[in-house]
């Protein structure tokens, strides 16, 4: 395992056998999302993209209590209350917002504990989401007064329709995991102490698959969600096009023909 450079101690980044693992990392703010962590995601997002040795990335949070239990409300007064600071605020979501679109390898949020407000739209981001038992959901917006932005409601609304988002924002209370699983908030819930193995057991199954595949999947997923007139269907057929004319699909027969697992190269 290799420890990468994020650019600060509250967002950790390792790199095991080809899966990137980010930390979220403020224990004792059970894992609040601060300015600083806002700020370097979207440097270390990009640099995951461009290594071609990371095919999954896994989100978590530190310790057992918390995924990310929301934004850091202790630096609302001085980040979010002037007109000027809640521009620079709103200009690192969508900073972090681009870099997530960016983002074209698999992603899958282990959440454990809170996973609420900005966590929440954190986990959201990811392709796949697997909660243990003990996970509780909720935007508590409505319970501080700030307003939410459309790009927040966008996204909750594109996985759980359209009266589950209003429940969700309208009454700002907590989901139980079984509840989340339930509404397609999260993909399934397991015991919290097989959390950590379900998750590695994915990944890894993840990553021994066709990178050219997967990344093409991952894009068709993302265009069939939008409106059709502003789908890039040409960029999802020039990706599928790719895999056809890979080595790894002729890897992917020889396989087959001799019986055993691919040996993937992403090329």
């Amino acid at each position: 395992m290799s420890r990468r450079d994020s650019g600060t101690e509250k967002l950790l980044v390792d790199v095991d056998d080809g899966v990137a693992r980010i930390t979220f990392n403020q224990p004792e703010k059970r894992n609040a999302l601060s300015v600083e962590m806002r700020t370097a995601l979207p440097r270390v997002l990009a640099a995951l993209q461009l290594d071609a040795e990371v095919r999954v990335v896994v989100l978590t949070g530190a310790g057992r209590e918390a995924f990310i239990s929301g934004a850091d409300i202790s630096e609302f007064s001085e980040r979010r209350t002037a007109p000027e600071a809640r521009a620079e605020f709103d200009r690192a979501a969508a900073d972090a917002g681009r870099a997530w679109l960016a983002l074209e390898k698999p992603v899958i949020a282990m959440i454990r504990g809170f996973c609420m407000g900005g966590g929440l739209l954190t986990a959201l981001q990811a392709d796949i989401r697997i909660a243990s038992e003990d996970a509780q959901f909720g935007v508590p917006a409505a319970r501080l007064g700030l307003g939410y932005g459309l790009a927040g409601v966008e996204a909750l609304l594109d996985v759980v329709g359209a009266a589950w988002t209003a429940e969700i924002l309208f009454s700002a209370r907590r989901l139980d995991a079984r509840l989340a699983e339930r509404i397609g908030l999260v993909n399934r819930v397991v015991d919290a102490d097989r959390l950590e193995a379900e998750v590695a057991a994915l990944a890894q199954a993840i990553r021994d698959n066709a990178p050219l595949t997967v990344a093409a999947c991952k894009a068709a997923i993302r265009e069939a969600r939008r409106e059709p007139a502003k789908r890039d269907a040409a960029r999802v057929a020039a990706l599928v096009e790719e895999c056809f004319r890979s080595q790894d699909y002729k890897e992917g027969q020889r396989a087959f023909a001799e019986k055993r697992r691919p040996r993937f190269s992403g090329h």
